[in-house]
């Protein structure tokens, strides 16, 4: 149980001698864990304690006073007070080192597997990356009106953004436009949050609206749209009430230039979050599995076929099942439009029981799968992997990455050839990963 108060408000010095998992700085007071944001290893720092439980604590770095010479000067202001970032102030490429180390930590302490291999780690755009993202809305009159921003480090808060280094620029420099327009209108008070999500051309923005707005608001929103060459949605229920305020928009999309590929998306939909390490982590992707014309892969969890269309680019066949209804049509448009006659697409809800499914009874050589944080286990133990020679597990949770390994490995017959971190989120704390399996 956390508590907090007076007691939980004291000041003391900490030596740290570890990076969390989350980013934070770990270190021991009388015996005990502590858990320390903005700090660094190798540092000794003053600290406020915040929370106190019974088998740790947590504290916030107050004064720096020996540095670690990995620390760097955070680019954004608001570092501290937003959640969007935690590692800021750690420079890039020890980012990347910790997130491999808590990739094999993973497979290691929940797993029980080490990789015969480690890739080496994917890195690319480490600034100015984040195409897709949502920004909590919430009036506080005591903070002098609208606050557009990520959640702060206490989730109970919205940070009061001015500008952000980890989105794209088109992006950044709308949050100012954004505060001043929905703090212009007049259901400033039922404006829950705005998404935005931006391929390679116009941002899009998706303002969630808990009541009917009136013409005046809808003029102020066409009128934003206009000046800053921005597609602007509404959302008044659930994903699917989501519906543009001008029917001229030209259709949201990005290219694969080295596969010759366009996907086209809908403002709503899952993307990869950094162009360029998806690029990255396509390639490396295709380059693991070694598909052949020979081979027939099956893709799970395929989406809008961001692995499945390039494959079917070198591969005999390939499958994409995706639980997404209107991601699976999508997929479907984008094959038929990039000419590829060799990926077919299904969807099944892959949380739950496949035996009906048809695709399932398809003889395959190769398995590709990016789940969502949850992974694949519920898929995984139903499939018939005879005949599966290479498994590519693309991974956003080391956490469920290991277990599924586990399973792979210690129940399946499969060797965890490889494996390494990729840096889909720079400057916090998020791990993906890439692993590859082989059948024994």
């Amino acid at each position: 149980m956390a508590r907090s108060g007076p007691k939980a408000k004291r000041e003391f010095e900490l030596d740290i001698d570890n990076l969390s998992h989350e980013g934070r700085g770990v270190g021991r007071l009388d015996g005990k864990t502590v858990f320390v944001a903005g700090a660094l290893v190798g540092e000794r720092v003053k600290v406020q304690q915040t929370t106190r439980n019974r088998h740790f604590d947590e504290a916030r770095t107050q004064e720096v006073l020996k540095a670690s010479a990995d620390r760097v000067e955070p680019r954004c202001p608001h570092f501290g007070i937003c959640s969007g970032c935690v590692l800021q102030h750690l420079v890039s490429h020890r980012q990347i080192e910790a997130k491999q180390r808590t990739l094999t930590d993973n497979l290691q302490r929940i797993g029980h597997v080490t990789p015969e291999a480690l890739l080496p780690a994917l890195t690319a755009d480490a600034w100015a990356y984040r195409r897709k993202g949502r920004f909590s809305v919430r009036y506080v009159e005591k903070k002098g009106g609208v606050l557009v921003g990520f959640r702060e480090t206490d989730p109970r808060f919205v940070a009061q953004l001015h500008e952000c280094h980890t989105v794209v620029p088109a992006v950044s420099v709308l949050i100012v436009p954004l505060t001043e327009l929905i703090g212009a209108m007049q259901a400033k008070r039922e404006i829950a949050q705005v998404e935005f999500i931006q391929g390679d051309g116009p941002v899009a923005l998706v303002f969630r609206n808990l009541v009917t707005l009136c013409a005046e608001d809808l003029q102020r929103l066409a009128d934003f749209g206009v000046a800053h060459d921005a597609q602007i949605f509404l959302q008044p229920g659930g994903v699917y009430s989501v519906f543009p305020i001008r029917e001229d928009y030209p259709a949201l999309g990005f290219d694969l230039a080295e596969y010759g590929i366009r996907f086209e998306f809908k403002p709503l939909d899952f993307i990869q979050v950094n162009a360029s390490l998806n690029a990255a982590m396509i390639a490396r992707a295709i380059t693991l599995l070694e598909p052949t014309a020979t081979d027939v892969v099956l893709d799970l969890f395929c989406g809008l076929g961001n692995f499945t269309l390039p494959l079917a680019k070198s591969a005999g066949e390939v499958v994409g099942v995706e639980g997404d209804h209107g991601l699976v049509a999508r997929a479907q448009e984008n094959a038929r439009r990039n000419g590829i006659a060799n990926a077919e697409f299904f969807a099944a809800d892959l949380t739950q029981d496949i035996s009906a499914q048809l695709w399932k009874t398809q003889r395959f050589t190769k398995l590709l799968l990016d789940p969502p944080r949850a992974g694949a286990i519920e898929v995984l133990k139903q499939m018939n992997l005879e005949g599966i020679r290479r498994i590519v597990y693309v991974s956003c949770h080391p956490a469920s990455l290991a277990r599924d390994a586990a399973y792979l490995v210690q129940e399946r017959g499969y060797r965890l050839v490889q494996a390494g971190a990729m840096d889909m989120f720079p400057q916090t704390a998020h791990v993906e990963a890439i692993a590859v399996f082989e059948a024994v």
